[in-house]
């Protein structure tokens, strides 16, 4: 959201940016208004970074004042968070248009969750269980969905998916990325060791067991000059630290540290299969690292296929593909010149710019074509 107020600052543009947090407050910036409200008992974790408040609706009266002084032409939510469930309320007793972005593939997501707290079912049971949690959240997602008048999505198979199941339009936003703190300047490291690097959740859904096979895989066919950074946290790390050999943990890093660490990787390895968009896999190409992702979900998006990185097919693709970069300096290089290239036309003022395009779209309605 950081860089959507800073955007709206930089071009003059009116924006009220609400929040749910753990502090309370209100404050000005240029014309960007910000406010947060505390999330309070009862709530519950959604991951390690995301907090759901059952009563955030305590704060309706004062949020809904915000909104009418304010005036917005549009409300924009980000998801059916507690927040987002407020702003879609609100927005239909005020009338105003709404507009809704969806950034989480929630089938995969709730399957995967799902089958991490009954590990005790037997296979085929728990596979059908999963799939059937799956496919219930994402209708009951959709349903909710069908409030917004546009949406958002960051990848073309997910709005073809999105407009079939609401019938309503749906248009890309996909991500951009600050190339002045990501880039191949920040490396440090001057040894010869091959560092597989990983950023993100450490978390079921992301597949990051899937690493423990990675490295079994490369020390079967010979490799051992090698090591896995693994920055972030979550519920599977100490699975990881019992199964890997190789690996170093940052915990969670920001800022300059985390570019630094991105800029110190050989290849990005992202094993997850439920990520939309992949904002971790184009901060890499910024810091002039190629990724191996996988060919699920949004990353295969923005890698491109033996260019700047590999989409692996399967999980021995993956493999192959990740021992190709060990043994192949100058693939590696290749690639890693093509990712930053491509990083550097990932603006966060061309991705607003088109936001901004298709607010114009709801305040009109549907157009004739996607109705």
């Amino acid at each position: 959201m950081r860089h959507f107020e800073a955007f709206a600052k930089k071009n003059n543009l009116p924006l009220l940016s609400l929040h749910g947090g753990f502090a309370q407050y209100r404050e000005n910036d240029g014309t960007v208004e910000r406010l947060e409200y505390r999330r309070r008992w009862p709530k519950f974790p959604v991951d390690a970074k995301h907090e759901f408040d059952l009563y955030f609706w305590r704060y309706r009266r004062q949020i809904e004042a915000a909104v009418r002084e304010f005036q917005p032409d549009v409300l924009h939510i980000t998801g059916p968070s507690d927040v987002g469930q407020m702003g879609a309320m609100i927005a239909h007793r005020l009338k105003i248009p709404l507009v809704a972005s969806w950034h989480t593939n929630v089938q995969e997501y709730a399957e995967k969750r799902f089958a991490s707290v009954v590990p005790f079912l037997p296979a085929a049971a728990k596979s059908r269980v999963c799939r059937q949690v799956g496919r219930l959240s994402l209708l009951a997602t959709a349903r909710f969905y069908q409030m917004a008048r546009v949406m958002f999505a960051p990848n073309q198979e997910l709005i073809s998916e999105l407009q079939e199941l609401t019938g309503k339009p749906c248009f890309l936003m996909s991500r951009g990325v600050d190339t002045d703190l990501f880039q191949p300047g920040r490396r440090t490291r001057k040894d010869g060791l091959f560092t597989i690097g990983y950023v993100g959740r450490l978390t079921a859904e992301k597949n990051i067991r899937f690493l423990a096979e990675l490295e079994k895989a490369l020390l079967r066919r010979g490799l051992t000059n090698f090591q896995l950074r693994i920055v972030g946290q979550g519920s599977e790390e100490p699975w990881l630290r019992a199964n890997l050999l190789h690996a170093e943990f940052d915990g969670v890093l920001r800022g300059e540290p985390l570019a630094e660490a991105y800029a110190n990787f050989d290849v990005f390895a992202f094993p997850s299969t439920t990520d939309t968009f992949g904002n971790v896999v184009l901060e890499a190409a910024a810091s002039g690292v190629p990724a191996v992702v996988t060919s699920s979900g949004g990353p295969k998006y923005i890698v491109e296929d033996r260019s700047t990185g590999v989409v692996a097919r399967d999980e021995p693709s993956f493999i192959d593909a990740t021992e190709a970069l060990a043994r192949n300096p100058e693939a590696r290089r290749r690639m890693a010149t093509a990712a930053l290239e491509r990083a550097l036309k990932s603006s966060w003022d061309a991705v607003f710019q088109q936001v901004y395009a298709v607010y114009e779209t709801a305040l009109k309605g549907t157009p004739k074509e996607l109705r």
